[in-house]
């Protein structure tokens, strides 16, 4: 059963939206393999890279689209189902369907493969206090 965008945005939290999508994988488990290739030159197609910003807007450039846990830094557009290399391969539409995709950040993205819950980023907001000269 294929999971997607609709369900997910039913999870109102960062973690609760994890586990919805965690894989569990192993560390260092091969996707591709030696066809690595194909999955390079598919994230570079127009039709990828305009999927890709359409749900950056949607999400507001929200981690796993929650709203206020902007992503600071590199977007990562997950595929919330495991893609083939034959999707890639026939270009299945799956692949460029944002009801499929989600932004998600490096972290959340690697935990969502490895199934590791405490790479999450805290979703409680950073505190400020006066004369705090801390960055953010």
């Amino acid at each position: 059963m294929n999971k997607c965008y609709s369900e997910l945005t039913q999870f109102e939290t960062l973690v609760e939206r994890y586990r919805y999508l965690k894989l569990g994988g192993e560390l260092g488990a091969s996707t591709f393999g030696f066809d690595r290739y194909l999955n390079q030159q598919f994230y570079k197609l127009k039709e990828w890279k305009i999927s890709r910003t359409r749900v950056i807007v949607r999400d507001n450039g929200c981690d796993l689209g929650v709203p206020g846990l902007e992503i600071v830094g590199m977007v990562i557009v997950h595929h919330i189902n495991p893609i083939t290399i034959d999707d890639v391969k026939n270009r299945n539409p799956i692949l460029f369907d944002p009801e499929f995709l989600i932004s998600t950040q490096l972290n959340t993205h690697n935990a969502i493969h490895y199934g590791d819950e405490t790479l999450l980023i805290s979703e409680t907001p950073l505190e400020r206090s006066p004369n705090d000269t801390k960055l953010w």
